[in-house]
C-alpha cells in the first residue's frame, strides 16, 4: 500500500507536463487506483449505515455520520437541508462547470431477513405501527459510494476541473403523511438554484436485476411518474338485509375499481408508453350486516410520459365521479396529495455523450440499454431543473443464480459489496469526463 501511494504521488506530479489527453487518461487511472485503495473504507461505511438505518425525514444519526466523514475531507458543508439532508461543495483546482451528484439516505419499514453480522435490528414507528427498519433498497450503498467519490475527488483536487455539489438527500421513499421532504423539498429550498448552481446532475441506484460490473441505462423516460390516488366513496348506511334503503359504497367501489382498469386497457394508447392504475388499499364497513356510510381507497398511478400522466389523471377523476354519480352518490378524488414524483427523465443528449465513459469504466458489452421501469424515483425533481442522468449499478455476484437475489424492497435484499467500487468509479468518471469536456 505504501508503494501504491508513492506511485500515485509520482503520477500526480508528472501530469503537469503531459498533454491534455494524457493527463486526463492519468486521472482515470488515479481514480481506479484510489478507489481500489479505499475499498475497505467503502465497505466499512456501508456496513455501519446498513446496521443503523433510519426512516424518511428521521435520518439524524445517518446525516451525522456522513457529515463527520465529509468534514475530514475538508469539504464545505450545509446541513439540515430539507430537514436532515446535506449539501457538500468540493472546488477543484482548475476551472470548469458545477456538477451535482446525488445519493439518497433513508431506509424502509422492513424487517431484515438476511443473516449478516451487520444485520439491522432497528425498530421504529411508521404509520402508527411498530416496524423493523432496513436498508432494503441500497441507499446505504449509495451513501458509501458518494462519500467515496468525495474522497477520490478531494485527493485529486488540484487537478480536478470545476466544482462538485454533493447532495445527500433524505426521504426518497416518501416523507411521512402530512410532511414535506425529499428531493422536491430540497429543490424548493434552493439546492439546484443557489450558488454554486449545477448545470447537470448525475445519480445512480444499486439494483439486484444485474450483475456486479454491469451498468443499465435508458435514454429518455427511464422511470415512471408516481401519483398517490385517494378516493372516498360516499354512501348511505343501512341494514345489510335492506340495501334498497341506502346506497352501498362497497358495490360502488367495486364498480370504480373495475372502471379504472379500463383506462389502461381500453382508453390509453399503451403502444406509446405503458401506464398503470393500481388500487392497493380499500377500507369500508365494520360487520357483515351493515352497509357502511363510506369506503376509502388508496392507490398509485404510473406513467412514463408527462402528457400521458396528465391525461390519465383526468380520466381517473372522470371515471370515479361518473360511476359514483350513476349510483346516485358522490366520490371525492385526490391525486398526488401526499406523494407525487415526475417521470425520471434521462436527457438524451447527455446520455449519449456519457455513454463512452460508462463503456470505458465497465466495458462496452456491460453497459445495457434497458426498457423503462414503472418504479419511481424522486431524483426526477433534480433532473427537472437541469439535464440529468440516472444509472443502475448491478449488485449480483456474477455466475450466481438470479433467483438467489431478492428484488429491491424485499426483506431478503442484499448486495455483493464489490458493486460499491463500481459505483465510485462510475460516478467519479462521469463527473470528471463531463467537467473535462466543458472546462471554462
Amino acid at each position: 500500500m505504501k508503494l501504491g501511494r508513492w506511485v500515485s504521488v509520482g503520477i500526480l506530479l508528472a501530469t503537469s507536463s503531459l498533454p491534455a489527453a494524457a493527463a486526463e487518461a492519468d486521472l482515470h487511472a488515479q481514480i481506479d487506483q484510489l478507489t481500489a485503495e479505499m475499498n475497505g473504507t467503502l465497505v466499512e461505511d456501508r456496513r455501519w449505515l446498513h446496521q443503523h438505518p433510519e426512516l424518511s425525514n428521521r435520518e439524524v444519526n445517518t446525516a451525522a455520520y456522513v457529515a463527520k466523514r465529509l468534514k475530514k475531507l475538508g469539504l464545505k458543508l450545509q446541513t439540515g437541508v430539507a430537514k436532515t439532508g446535506i449539501v457538500a461543495i468540493l472546488e477543484g483546482g482548475k476551472p470548469g462547470p458545477v456538477i451535482a451528484l446525488r445519493s439518497d439516505m433513508d431506509a424502509l419499514p422492513v424487517v431484515e431477513e438476511v443473516d449478516l453480522p451487520f444485520k439491522s435490528k432497528v425498530r421504529s414507528t411508521y404509520d402508527g405501527k411498530d416496524v423493523g427498519v432496513m436498508h432494503a433498497c441500497g441507499h446505504d450503498g449509495h451513501m458509501s459510494i458518494l462519500m467515496g467519490v468525495a474522497e477520490v475527488a478531494s485527493k485529486l483536487k488540484a487537478q480536478w476541473p470545476g466544482t462538485l455539489k454533493l447532495i445527500f438527500q433524505p426521504a426518497e421513499e416518501g416523507a411521512p403523511d402530512g410532511e414535506e421532504g425529499g428531493a422536491e423539498l430540497m429543490v424548493k429550498e434552493g439546492v439546484m438554484s443557489s450558488a454554486p448552481k449545477p448545470e447537470v446532475v448525475f445519480g445512480l441506484h444499486l439494483f439486484s436485476q444485474w450483475d456486479v460490473g454491469q451498468l443499465a441505462v435508458r435514454s429518455g423516460g427511464a422511470m415512471a411518474s408516481s401519483d398517490d390516488l385517494d378516493i372516498v366513496v360516499h354512501g348511505k348506511q343501512t341494514h345489510g338485509a335492506r340495501p334498497w334503503a341506502g346506497i352501498d359504497p362497497i358495490v360502488v367501489s367495486a364498480q370504480i375499481i373495475e372502471g379504472l382498469q379500463t383506462i389502461t386497457s381500453r382508453q390509453m394508447d399503451i403502444s406509446q408508453a405503458p401506464v398503470v392504475v393500481t388500487i392497493g388499499k380499500i377500507d369500508g364497513g365494520v360487520r357483515s350486516n351493515i352497509i357502511p356510510d363510506s369506503v376509502t381507497m388508496r392507490g398509485t398511478l404510473r406513467a412514463l410520459d408527462t402528457g400521458m400522466q396528465k391525461d390519465m389523471q383526468e380520466r381517473v377523476i372522470r371515471t370515479v365521479t361518473k360511476i359514483a354519480e350513476s349510483a346516485g352518490t358522490t366520490a371525492d378524488v385526490s391525486i398526488g396529495k401526499d406523494h407525487a414524483y415526475p417521470v425520471t427523465y434521462n436527457d438524451p443528449a447527455l446520455t449519449k455523450a456519457m455513454l463512452p465513459t460508462m463503456q470505458r469504466v465497465v466495458g462496452e458489452n456491460n453497459v445495457l440499454d434497458v426498457p423503462p421501469m414503472l418504479g419511481a424515483e424522486d431524483f426526477s425533481f433534480f433532473a427537472r431543473e437541469v439535464p440529468g442522468l440516472f444509472v443502475f449499478v448491478g449488485v449480483r455476484t456474477p455466475g450466481q443464480p438470479a433467483a438467489d437475489w431478492a428484488a429491491n424492497h424485499s426483506p431478503r435484499f442484499h448486495i455483493d459489496e464489490a458493486s460499491l467500487a463500481v459505483g465510485v468509479r462510475t460516478l467519479s468518471n462521469l463527473a470528471l469526463d463531463y467537467a473535462t469536456a466543458h472546462q471554462k
